[in-house]
C-alpha cells in the first residue's frame, strides 16, 4: 500500500470492485480498494445472485442492461468465472389488474429499447416451468436476458481486471477515520496506516452509514433482512435436460430459480424488519441471520401452492441476509453537496444487477465531468436533509421492501413519511378538500374533493377526472387560486451575481422588473434546468424552478460559485399562490392600490406589491397559458394570503386548484415540465428549450455544444400528440409508432379538459415531426391512433396570457 493515490474506495463489495474497475479502465488506475475484511464479506457473498433488464425507470434499466452485458465481458478480461446462467425469466400475473400492467409495462419497455422482451400465455409459462402451478395465471411477461450467476465469482471478476488495468486491492485494512484537508483531498486512517488520496468513494454496502459519518454526513439508507432457502434436490428437476427459467410471482411475492437440482426461493415478505439501522457491526461479515419463518408464514403458504412439488421437499438451507436499501429503493451515487471529493456508490440494493452501471456512471462523473446517462433516479442529490430523519428512513424503507412486486399506479399516494412538510394554508386547504401529493417531503394539492371522496388508484382514468375537469373549466373561465409553495426558489445576490447568472444560464438575462426563462446547460450542452430567472432591480436575482431538484440545483450552484455571489435556497422561507384566469387581474386589482397596468407589469415582468395587508413579490406569468400572476409572500403569511384572495375572489368565480389541472392545462399548451420533456439526458434543440438560448452571447456554461446542435440540427424533436384514447390516457415512455416502425416515445400525456382530446407530448425521429403525420401509440398496453397537431392546441396565439389593460 502506498502513501497516496488519487482515489480510495472504501468497501469490498460488487460495486466497490466494479467502481475501481471502471476508474481503471477509463484510465484512473492509481486507486485502491480498502476492504476492511476480505472481498465480498459484507452483503455479496450470499446474495441470490439473480439478474433482469427491466425497471420501471428506463435510464436505470440501460444501465441493469448494461451491467447484464458486461459480465460476460469482466470473464473474460479477468478470467474468472463468473457462473452465468442465461435461463430467461417469466413475471406471472394472476389478478387481472396485474396483467393489465404487464401489457402496459412491455410497450414501455420497447420505449426502453429491451427488445427481447415479450407477453406470454400461461400455457408457455407452463411449458417452461411444469413445476408452477398455472390455474390462476392470466398471463406473463418474458425477458430472454434473465439468470443468475455466482456472486463471489463476479465481485472476484471486477477486482481482479481492475487489478490488470493497474489498481490495488488492500484486504484486511479497516478504514478508521476520515479527514477532509484544504487542498480537497483526503487523509485516510487505516488499520494498516494513515494515506491520503484525492477522492474517497463511499462503497461501503451495510458499512455505509459509519463511512458516511466519518465525513459528518447522514445517508439516508438502512440494512433490511431478506430471506431466500435452497431446497433438496427436485426428482421433477433432475428428469429435465435444461433449466427452469427465473419465476417471479407477484401475487406471491417469491422469486424462484433452480439451483443445482432444486429450488432457490426469495421473499419480499410483508411483515418487514430493519437490521442494525446504525450499520452493522464491524466485526459482521460471513454471517448470516436468524430465519423467522412465522413472520414469513404467509408468503410461504403461497409459494407452496404455487409450487405443489415443494409439498414433498426438504429445505436443505435458509439464508437470512442483510441488504441495504434506500428510501425509494434505487442507488445513492454522486458527490455529496458541500464534501468535496467525496462520492457515493452505496445503497445498492441490487448489486448485482446494478454494480455494473452504477461503477459505470460514477467513474464517468470522476474522470470526465458528467456521467453519459441521466442517473437522477440514482443520484444522492434526489434526497435533502429531511431524509437523514431516523423515522423517516425506517418508514420509507420499509414501505419500499414489503411494495417490492406491488404494483404501483400513476394516481397512487403512498403513506411512508408523510405528512412530514407541510405549507401553512396546508390545514385550511386539507378542510377545504385538498388532496395531497408528495414533492420532495412537502405535500402538494393535487385537486380539491368533496368530504368522503377517495381516489381508486387505476392506470386508466380514475374517478377524479371530473373533479379535475371542473376545476380546468373555472380556472379558463373565471380565476383559479393555485399553492405555489412546491417551487424552487434561489435568491442570487452580490456585486458579480448578474455577471455570474449571465455565464451560468443559456438565456440574455432580463432587465429589471422583469423575468424570463432561463435554460441551464451541462457543459456538455444537455439540460441541466428549465429556470425561471427574475430580476428585481434592486441588486437581487431570483431562480425558480422545481422544488424536488433543490439540492441537485444547490450542488451545481456551489460548484460553479464565484467571488462575489452569494445564492440562498430560500424555498422554504418563500411560499405564496398563483393566480390564473381571465379574472385574476380583477381579483388582483381589488387587494393591491399599487399599478399593475400592462404597463407597469407587463406579460414577464415583474415587482413588489403590496397585496392586502402582504408585501409580496409578483410576476406576471402563467403556467396554464392564462393571464395570471405569480404571487410570493413570507411562508408565515401564507394562510392569511390564501383567506384574502379567496374572499376577494367569491363574485369572480374563485376556485382553488390542484397541480393534476394545472398538468391537464399545461399539456393543452404544449408546455413541458422537468422530468418528463426536460431531463439532464436531453438537449436543448430536442426538447425546443434552443427557442430560449441566447446564441450571440460570448459565454455560457454548454455554449460550444449547444452551437454545435444548433448547427447540425437535432435528431429528435418535442411534438404534441392528439391520440384517439377511451378511457386511458398516455402518462410517460408508451413507444410512439409510424406503421411499424418505433419512431418515438411519449414523454408525458393526459386529458385535455378544455379542448376534449387526449394529448400527449413526444420525442419522435425528425421525419415524423411534421403537423398532420398520422402515427399510433400504445395506452395502457393497447394501440390507439394518433397524429402530430401543431403545439398549442389551446390558444395557440397565447393571446389570453398577453392581454393588456
Amino acid at each position: 500500500m502506498k502513501s497516496h493515490y488519487r482515489v480510495a474506495v472504501i468497501g469490498g463489495g460488487v460495486v466497490g470492485a466494479s467502481v475501481l474497475y471502471h476508474l481503471a479502465k477509463l484510465g484512473w488506475a492509481d486507486a485502491v480498494l480498502l476492504e476492511r475484511s476480505v472481498l465480498t464479506a459484507g452483503s455479496s457473498w450470499h446474495a441470490a445472485g439473480g439478474f433482469h433488464a427491466l425497471n420501471a425507470d428506463p435510464n436505470i434499466a440501460a444501465l441493469q442492461a448494461y451491467t447484464i452485458d458486461l459480465l460476460s465481458e469482466i470473464e473474460k478480461e479477468s478470467g474468472q468465472s463468473v457462473g452465468m446462467h442465461m435461463t430467461g425469466g417469466y413475471s406471472v400475473a394472476s389478478a387481472p389488474e396485474r396483467w393489465e400492467w404487464l401489457q402496459a409495462s412491455y410497450r414501455v419497455f420497447q420505449t426502453m429499447g429491451i427488445e427481447d422482451v415479450r407477453l406470454a400465455t400461461a400455457e408457455e409459462v407452463r411449458e417452461a416451468c411444469p413445476l408452477f402451478d398455472t390455474g390462476d395465471v392470466l398471463g406473463a411477461l418474458y425477458a430472454e436476458r434473465e439468470g443468475y450467476i455466482d456472486p463471489s465469482g463476479v465481485v472476484h471478476a471486477y477486482a481482479k481486471a481492475a487489478r490488470l488495468r493497474g489498481a490495488t486491492v488492500v484486504e484486511h485494512n479497516r478504514v478508521l477515520e476520515l479527514h477532509p484537508r484544504p487542498d480537497g483531498s483526503w487523509s485516510i486512517v487505516t488499520e494498516k496506516g494513515t494515506i491520503t488520496a484525492e477522492h474517497v468513494v463511499n462503497a461501503g454496502g451495510l458499512w455505509a452509514k459509519q463511512v458516511g459519518r466519518m465525513a459528518g454526513i447522514e445517508l439516508p439508507l438502512t440494512p433490511m433482512e431478506h430471506h431466500y432457502f435452497i431446497t433438496e434436490s427436485i426428482p421433477e428437476i433432475q428428469a429435465m435436460d435444461r433449466e427452469i427459467p427465473m419465476m417471479i410471482d407477484l401475487e406471491g411475492f417469491t422469486y424462484v430459480r433452480q439451483e443445482g437440482k432444486g429450488l432457490l426461493v426469495g421473499i419480499y415478505e410483508q411483515n418487514y424488519k430493519h437490521w442494525n439501522m446504525d450499520g452493522a457491526p464491524w466485526d459482521y461479515g460471513f454471517d448470516l441471520i436468524q430465519e423467522d419463518i412465522d413472520r414469513i408464514s404467509d408468503e410461504l403458504a403461497f409459494v407452496y401452492k404455487r409450487y405443489p412439488v415443494m409439498n414433498h421437499t426438504g429445505i436443505k438451507r435458509w439464508v437470512n441476509g442483510a441488504f441495504t436499501f434506500s428510501p425509494d429503493g434505487n442507488p445513492l451515487v454522486g458527490p455529496v453537496r458541500g464534501l468535496r471529493n467525496y462520492w457515493t456508490a452505496c445503497g445498492v440494493m441490487a448489486g448485482f444487477l446494478q454494480g455494473g452501471g452504477v461503477g459505470k456512471s460514477l467513474a464517468e462523473w470522476m474522470v470526465q465531468g458528467e456521467p453519459q446517462a441521466d442517473i437522477y433516479g440514482m443520484d444522492i442529490a434526489r434526497y435533502g436533509a429531511f431524509a437523514e430523519n431516523r423515522e423517516f428512513i425506517r418508514q420509507t424503507t420499509g414501505q419500499f421492501y414489503s411494495r417490492r412486486f406491488v404494483m404501483s399506479y400513476p394516481n397512487e399516494q403512498l403513506w411512508a413519511g408523510r405528512p412530514l412538510k407541510t405549507a401553512g394554508a396546508y390545514q385550511d386547504m386539507t378542510e377545504a378538500g385538498a388532496r395531497w401529493g408528495c414533492s420532495w417531503g412537502l405535500e402538494v394539492p393535487l385537486y380539491f374533493a368533496p368530504e368522503g371522496f377517495a381516489e381508486n388508484p387505476t392506470l386508466k382514468r380514475s374517478n377524479a377526472f371530473d373533479i379535475v375537469g371542473e376545476e380546468c373549466r373555472r380556472v379558463r373561465e373565471g380565476v383559479g387560486v393555485l399553492d405555489i409553495s412546491g417551487f424552487s426558489r434561489y435568491e442570487v445576490t452580490g456585486p458579480a451575481a448578474e455577471a455570474w447568472l449571465d455565464q451560468l444560464l443559456a438565456c440574455k438575462l432580463p432587465g429589471p422588473g422583469r423575468a424570463r426563462l432561463a435554460p441551464m446547460l451541462g457543459h456538455d450542452g444537455r439540460l441541466k434546468g428549465d429556470l425561471t430567472v427574475f430580476n428585481w432591480g434592486d441588486g437581487s436575482w431570483w431562480l425558480m424552478g422545481s422544488y424536488y431538484l433543490r439540492q441537485w440545483h444547490m450542488r451545481w450552484f456551489d460548484d460553479h460559485r464565484t467571488e462575489g455571489v452569494e445564492v440562498r435556497d430560500i424555498s422554504d422561507l418563500v411560499t405564496g399562490f398563483s393566480l390564473s384566469g381571465p379574472n385574476s387581474h380583477a381579483l388582483l386589482a381589488r387587494l393591491t392600490s399599487d399599478d399593475i397596468s400592462s404597463k407597469a407589469l407587463p406579460f414577464l415582468g415583474c415587482r413588489k406589491l403590496d397585496v392586502g395587508l402582504h408585501r409580496t413579490r409578483v410576476g406576471r406569468l402563467s403556467v396554464v397559458g392564462e393571464l395570471g400572476y405569480e404571487i410570493n409572500c413570507s411562508a408565515v403569511e401564507h394562510a392569511r394570503l390564501r383567506r384574502v384572495l379567496l374572499e376577494a375572489g367569491r363574485d369572480l368565480g374563485v376556485v382553488e386548484y390542484g397541480y393534476n389541472a394545472l398538468l391537464s392545462m399545461r399539456l393543452e399548451k404544449s408546455f413541458g415540465i422537468w422530468s418528463a420533456e426536460f431531463r439532464q439526458g436531453y438537449t436543448p434543440g430536442m426538447t425546443g428549450m434552443d427557442r430560449f438560448i441566447a446564441f450571440d452571447k460570448q459565454d455560457f456554461v454548454g455554449r460550444g455544444p449547444a452551437l454545435k446542435e444548433r448547427d447540425d440540427g437535432a435528431r429528435t424533436l418535442l411534438v404534441t400528440l392528439e391520440i384517439e384514447a377511451t378511457d386511458a390516457d398516455a402518462s410517460g415512455y408508451e413507444p410512439v409508432w409510424q406503421g411499424s416502425k418505433r419512431v418515438g416515445y411519449v414523454t408525458s400525456g393526459g386529458y385535455g379538459h378544455t379542448v376534449k382530446k387526449s394529448l400527449a407530448l413526444a420525442l419522435v425521429d425528425r421525419d415524423a415531426a411534421q403537423a398532420g403525420t398520422e402515427l399510433a401509440v400504445h395506452v395502457v398496453g393497447q394501440e390507439r391512433k394518433a397524429r402530430v397537431i401543431p403545439a398549442s392546441p389551446y390558444d395557440p396565439e397565447s393571446r389570453a396570457m398577453r392581454v393588456r389593460f
